[in-house]
C-alpha cells in the first residue's frame, strides 16, 4: 500500500535561545494524511514475530544500510547478524571475541558489510560480515565534550537523529521524549505518553515517525511534526531497544525477561519485528 505524504506545514519555534527548551508541547487539529494513512497500513500490517538471537537477554538491535542485515548485540557478549527474508529473519551468523556483554552496536553508514560493537569491557570492534571476523579492535578513551545543552531535568538515556539531518531526539529519565532542532539548538516538540524513563528511540527512514519505549509495556509510534500518537505496539515485558528498518515501516525491538531470568521461554534472547502483514 502507498504511504500518503504528510501533511505540509512547519511547527512553530519558539523564541528563546540556542540550547533552550520551548516551555509548550504542539497541539495538533487532528490526524495529518500521513498519520491517517500509516494506520490504515498498520491495521493490515499488525503482526508482531519473534526470532530466537541469542541465550540472553538483547540490548541493542540495528539495520545495515540497504536493509538487508538486522544485528543485534546481548548480555551473552556476542553479536548476531540475521538476514531479512521476506517475512523473516534467518540467522547468518554469531560474532564473539568480547569480554563483556555487548551494549551498543551499529553498521557503517554507507557500506552494509561492516558493523560495529560496544561492549562493557571497555572496547569498541569493527566487524565484516563477509569474512564474519573482527577486523580492528578499539580501547576507548576519555572523550571530551564540544558543546553542551540543557534538555531535560532528568539524566538523558538516548539520543537519535533523524535521518533527513533536520531534527534529534532525546529520551530521559523523567519519561519525556523531546525534539530539538538541529540548527537552532531549541526544543520544538515534546512526547509524553511514557510512565517510565526513556530507553531507546528511533526515527523511520523518511523521519516522519517516532518509535520510543520504556519499561512501560508499549512502544509508542508518533508522528515527528505534530507529536500526534500514530500507532501502540504492545509489550509484555520493558523493551531495551528500537530500530526502524532503512526503507520500509518495519520495526525491530527486543524485551527484557520477564521475571529477570535468562529463559528463552521467557522472551530472553529473542528479537522481534512489528510491521508484518496480518496474514502472514
Amino acid at each position: 500500500m502507498a504511504v500518503p505524504a504528510a501533511a505540509m506545514g512547519p511547527s512553530a519555534l519558539g523564541q528563546s535561545g540556542p540550547g533552550s527548551m520551548a516551555p509548550w508541547c504542539s497541539v495538533s487539529s487532528g490526524p495529518s494524511r500521513y498519520v491517517l494513512g500509516m494506520q490504515e497500513l498498520f491495521r493490515g500490517h499488525s503482526k508482531t514475530r519473534e526470532f530466537l538471537a541469542h541465550s540472553a537477554k538483547v540490548h541493542s538491535v540495528a539495520w545495515s544500510c540497504d536493509g538487508r542485515r538486522l544485528a543485534s548485540g546481548s548480555f551473552d557478549k556476542t553479536a548476531s547478524v540475521f538476514l531479512l527474508e521476506k517475512d523473516r529473519l534467518v540467522k547468518e551468523n554469531n560474532y564473539r571475541g568480547h569480554g563483556d556483554s555487548v551494549d551498543q552496536l551499529c553498521w557503517h553508514p554507507s557500506n552494509p558489510d561492516l558493523f560495529v560493537t560496544a561492549s562493557g569491557d571497555k572496547t569498541i570492534r569493527i566487524w565484516d560480515v563477509r569474512t564474519t571476523k573482527c577486523i580492528a579492535t578499539v580501547n576507548t578513551k576519555e572523550l571530551k565534550p564540544v558543546q553542551s545543552i540543557n534538555a531535560h531535568p532528568s539524566n538523558c538515556i538516548c539520543i537519535k537523529f533523524d535521518p533527513m539531518g533536520k531534527y534529534f531526539a532525546t529520551g530521559s529519565a523523567d519519561a519525556l521524549v523531546s525534539l530539538w532542532d538541529v540548527d537552532e539548538l531549541v526544543c520544538v516538540r515534546c512526547f509524553s505518553r511514557l510512565d517510565w524513563p526513556v530507553r531507546t528511540l528511533s526515527f523511520s527512514h523518511d523521519g516522519k515517525m517516532l518509535a520510543s519505549a520504556s519499561e512501560d509495556h508499549f512502544i509508542d509510534i508518533a508522528e515527528v511534526e505534530t507529536g500526534d500518537k500514530l500507532w501502540e505496539v504492545q509489550c509484555e515485558s520493558p523493551t531495551f531497544t528500537v530500530a526502524w528498518h532503512p526503507k520500509r515501516p518495519l520495526l525491530a525491538f527486543a524485551c527484557d525477561d520477564k521475571d529477570g531470568k535468562y529463559d528463552s521461554s521467557r522472551e530472553a534472547g529473542t528479537v522481534k519485528l512489528f510491521g508484518l502483514p496480518n496474514d502472514s
